[in-house]
């Protein structure tokens, strides 16, 4: 289900000099499948109250609501040694430069996005999520004073084209190219998946766009991630292309495919 189409990619590791012989820097690796699930019992408690409908699906309110869902995408998309050094410092790393490139896209300030917006789904902190301690700690924040943890989250582009990804053919070009639109950064923590928050999180995405007049909505999923095209598929997106095996080796991943939504077919 994760994709990472438009998260920035790692920093520099930190500098040998500061490990030991038998130490490993902190690289991580890209995860382009879905991340590995937890057990369906342990997802079953986490939402024991309401399953996917206690989640609150929205667009993001706060900053620090946005800082917890680029957390939940580093935690998603990125993967460590278990004897890294300095993972954590790795993390923190990727996570800020994210969070500032997010701002400026939501704010207008990267040329191409004409309008961005971060879908995030939240449940409140409660003693079913302690089982889960470490998507706690990483994707907390609070709101009116309540504590609350981002578990799902995505971005909904209005823009022509998604750096490094392949460019959506519709509308035409005699058409008006402003009505397409891109998801990127789709992602539900590990500890959840498979209980239809994925649904959700693109069913919300579609109404939004929906509001912003947009006609054809697309989204980038590895050719390996079988869950997240079922997903989508799901969501009646269909095949439109797939990027070249010569830039998936110059990009260092998995080729992509492009999925296509006519919007004039999504039910009001």
């Amino acid at each position: 289900m994760a994709s990472a189409s438009r998260l920035l990619p790692p920093a520099p590791p930190p500098t040998a000099q500061l490990c030991g012989p038998r130490d490993h820097l902190a690289v991580p690796h890209l995860r382009c499948r879905a991340a590995a699930s937890a057990s369906a019992t342990d997802g079953a408690v986490l939402l024991e109250r309401g399953g996917p409908a206690a989640v609150a699906v929205r667009e993001f309110v706060t900053l620090d609501e946005l800082r917890a869902a680029v957390r939940l995408r580093v935690r998603t998309f990125y993967e460590y040694a278990v004897d890294s050094v300095g993972t954590e410092d790795h993390r923190k790393a990727l996570a800020d430069r994210e969070f500032e490139a997010l701002q400026d896209r939501i704010s207008g300030k990267m040329i191409n996005f004409q309008r961005v917006s971060c879908i995030n789904g939240t449940v409140p902190l409660s003693p079913s999520l302690m089982s889960a301690e470490e998507l706690c700690s990483m994707c907390k924040f609070v709101e009116d004073g309540e504590e609350r943890v981002v578990v799902s989250s995505l971005d909904l582009n209005q823009c022509l084209w998604l750096p490094d990804e392949l460019t959506g053919k519709r509308p035409g070009v005699n058409e008006d190219i402003q009505t397409r639109a891109y998801l990127s950064n789709v992602c539900v923590a590990k500890e959840l998946q498979k209980k239809g928050l994925g649904c959700t999180l693109v069913d919300k995405s579609k109404k939004l766009a929906r509001e912003w007049g947009i006609t054809d909505l697309y989204v980038h999923v590895a050719i390996d991630n079988i869950a997240g095209q079922k997903l989508y598929e799901k969501s009646g997106f269909v095949y439109e292309g797939e990027e070249p095996a010569w830039k998936a080796r110059y990009l260092g991943r998995p080729r992509r495919l492009l999925l296509w939504l006519d919007m004039s077919k999504v039910p009001l």
